[in-house]
């Protein structure tokens, strides 16, 4: 079987193995696996097709990017009415941004990684 050529982006994850080089999707999968609730992480099917399970995985990304969006955006109207101290809100705001940051390059990370894994897959074919 061909190694791929695919080229490591800036957001590749360290965790996953280069393309190509011994293991690389076994440690893929294991990652994925970590983005995605344990429920579905066991499923058979998504074990089996990792090009699945990173489909799976951006979309739950992009849910977890939506949720923290509408947070950060509703942060200023609704905490105050939990009786939450300014400063406390203030922390929290820099958290929701943050947290976007991060799933931000989640989100590249696994694109990333299903298109290595789909050239991996058009190789094979």
């Amino acid at each position: 079987m061909p190694l791929t050529t695919t080229r490591i982006s800036p957001d590749w994850p360290c965790q996953v193995k280069s393309p190509g080089t011994y293991d690389w999707e076994r440690s893929a999968v294991k990652w994925l696996r970590e983005l995605v609730p344990a429920r579905y992480a066991g499923y058979p099917a998504l074990l089996r097709h990792p090009v699945l399970l990173a489909r799976h995985a951006q979309i739950q990304v992009q849910h977890e990017l939506r949720v923290a969006r509408t947070a950060l955006q509703t942060a200023r109207a609704d905490l105050p009415r939990l009786g939450l101290p300014e400063s406390v809100i203030e922390h929290t705001i820099k958290l929701y941004l943050a947290e976007l940051g991060q799933l931000q390059h989640i989100a590249r990370s696994v694109r990333a990684v299903t298109e290595a894994l789909t050239e991996r897959g058009a190789a094979g074919r």
